[in-house]
């Protein structure tokens, strides 16, 4: 990979028809849309901008910084440079666009005090919620945004595959992180996975050996790890030294021009006891019952309920997505320009599934000694599931 991806003007054409479709069905005038993952899937840029888009006629994208790489990077057919947003109301008036009336921008990421500023800049607008169709239109991945996902997954897989080489005795867990981030980052890996949820700060990815499985964060996820300080980011990869037969436990999302693929493998030197190696056959036996269940149609908490169902009849409920009172309340998760984009598995989720859906699925335990489990990016088909990562599912043992 030698040159930068630019999103065809077909895709952004069809995303800006899906999008003036909803907004007329929901009776809304207009989207303003700035965040930047929304703005690059219906612009083709990150650059600071806000992207004006009516629910009839062409958008507009005002863009503060920088100019030059947005007109080069987006298919947009009107893009003009701007240098405040307190210009953007006479900006679209001379446009042509109305003055007034209900306009969608996205409050459930934009800070409290940019909404005031907004409020103030679109006095004669209603300004409302237009998230949730969003998020809605990113739930359903085109053909040439499943092939850029698939890429993601190829570079994942070669770097796990590459893992077993990396591994030596004594070697700390941030080495390994630092290794095994490498491999991506030479492959593509733009450095930054995204999500949505607040406070959800996250770097490529988690590392864990031994009873740093253990360790609990913030990060709402089964497993945490000590990371290297309290001060960010205290989660994954920490200073500890990695022994003999204790797992190895790798979670890491790879981003990709912009899609994000994520896989959880498990290794260790030596041997693993045998109630971890038990764990690690109950995880994969409720990964493949859910892929088994996950047709169109099925609702996304039935997949839960039937995964929570299943560990208790392992006799391990108790460890299952967690430890105690820090268990996470799901099993899987929607993938794509976001680690936690729809779909959502989790108690109550009545969002059927449907072909196009992008997800992964994390069945895993945690105990005293360790975390251990399995963890596949798919993608919803008519028939049922494609697995998109494909590096070995077994503990591998390195001597």
């Amino acid at each position: 990979m030698s040159e930068l991806k630019y999103t065809p003007a077909g895709e952004i054409e069809a995303r800006i028809v899906k999008c003036q479709d909803r907004l007329t069905q929901l009776g809304f005038d207009a989207a303003l849309i700035t965040q930047h993952t929304n703005l690059f899937y219906l612009s083709g840029t990150s650059q600071s901008s806000h992207l004006f888009v009516p629910a009839s006629g062409e958008p507009l994208l005002m863009v503060r910084k920088s100019f030059q790489r947005a007109k080069k990077e987006s298919p947009i057919k009107d893009i003009i440079n701007i240098g405040s947003i307190k210009k953007i109301p006479d900006v679209l008036k001379k446009a042509g666009f109305k003055t007034s009336g209900i306009i969608g921008m996205e409050l459930d990421v934009i800070p409290y005090n940019n909404c005031l500023l907004y409020q103030k800049v679109f006095s004669d607008y209603e300004i409302t919620d237009a998230s949730g169709l969003i998020n809605k239109l990113r739930l359903i991945k085109s053909p040439y945004e499943i092939g850029l996902l698939k890429g993601a997954c190829g570079v994942i897989d070669d770097v796990f595959k590459e893992t077993p080489c990396m591994l030596r005795q004594g070697m700390t867990e941030i080495e390994l992180a630092s290794l095994f981030e490498a491999g991506m980052r030479r492959r593509g890996y733009g450095g930054n996975c995204r999500m949505r949820a607040f406070n959800q700060d996250f770097s490529f990815g988690n590392i864990t050996s031994g009873k740093n499985g253990a360790i609990a964060t913030y990060f709402d996820g089964p497993v945490g790890g000590a990371g290297l300080t309290p001060a960010n980011l205290p989660h994954g990869a920490g200073w500890k030294e990695i022994g003999l037969n204790e797992p190895i436990y790798i979670d890491y999302t790879c981003v990709v021009d912009g899609y994000t693929a994520d896989e959880t493998r498990m290794f260790v030197i030596g041997n693993l006891s045998s109630n971890l190696k038990d764990a690690f056959m109950a995880a994969m036996a409720i990964q493949d019952e859910l892929v088994k269940m996950a047709v169109p149609g099925v609702e996304c908490g039935e997949l839960y309920e039937k995964a929570v169902s299943l560990a208790e009849g392992f006799g391990m409920a108790e460890h299952f997505m967690g430890m105690g009172n820090e268990r996470v309340r799901f099993i899987g998760h929607g993938v794509g320009l976001e680690l936690d984009e729809w779909p959502i598995f989790a108690k109550g989720v009545k969002m059927k599934l449907e072909p196009g859906m992008t997800f992964a699925i994390e069945p895993k335990f945690v105990f005293p000694d360790g975390a251990i489990g399995i963890e596949n990016t798919f993608v919803m088909e008519k028939d049922g599931v494609e697995v998109l990562t494909h590096a070995s599912q077994e503990i591998v043992s390195v001597s």
